[in-house]
């Protein structure tokens, strides 16, 4: 008697195990529309990164501009879709003509039809531009924007322009901006700030 008890026991806990695993497994969301990428900049394929974007990619088939229209003029936008796009720099940059330090922000736009303002904030972690506040600010450059041939999908990618000097390009529809960084900071301010030659007797 006391066997089959245990026999009975064993096979209702299986059961129970079985049924928690299905119905966690169910709980997972579908596919996201609006799929997340990753975009890296190194020197080579072996060597630490620069910078790395982490955005929303999100699509616009219709025949009407996205920009004054799907993502208004003069209003803080993501940059991309769900999560605010997040940027994580692996040394100092000269970030336009701003000086930041290595580390992970929030990178926001301000579209307009002649120039976007770009945004990089310290407040991490956070959805879309919900949350954002001018307090986190740590750099606003201004950026002329130029037009392209019509990509559908919102995209951010890297192009070398000289050494350790890249330009960050974002394109959705035909609008084109782009922000330059500078990795030889360094080497910058020096050039600022020559000392003075003092004559000798």
């Amino acid at each position: 008697m006391k066997r089959s008890f245990d026999v009975r026991l064993i096979i209702i806990l299986v059961a129970a195990v079985l049924y928690t695993l299905s119905s966690t497994a169910q709980r997972f969301k579908a596919l996201d529309d609006t799929p997340h990428d990753i975009a890296y900049y190194r020197t080579s394929k072996v060597t630490t990164p620069l910078v790395k974007v982490l955005y929303g990619r999100p699509t616009h088939t219709k025949d009407t501009e996205v920009f004054g229209s799907e993502v208004p003029f003069n209003e803080v936008w993501r940059t991309g879709a769900n999560e605010a796009t997040e940027i994580k720099i692996y040394k100092d940059v000269m970030f336009g003509d701003k000086l930041v330090s290595a580390g992970t922000y929030v990178l926001y736009t301000i579209p307009n039809e002649n120039q976007w303002e770009i945004i990089l904030s310290s407040n991490t972690d956070v959805f879309g531009a919900h949350q954002y506040s001018s307090v986190f600010d740590v750099a606003r450059v201004l950026v002329p924007v130029s037009k392209a041939e019509k990509i559908a999908t919102f995209s951010i990618g890297f192009k070398k322009v000289a050494k350790n000097n890249i330009s960050m390009v974002f394109g959705w529809g035909s609008t084109r901006a782009k922000v330059m960084l500078d990795f030889n900071e360094q080497e910058y301010y020096a050039g600022l700030y020559k000392p003075k030659k003092t004559h000798q007797n």
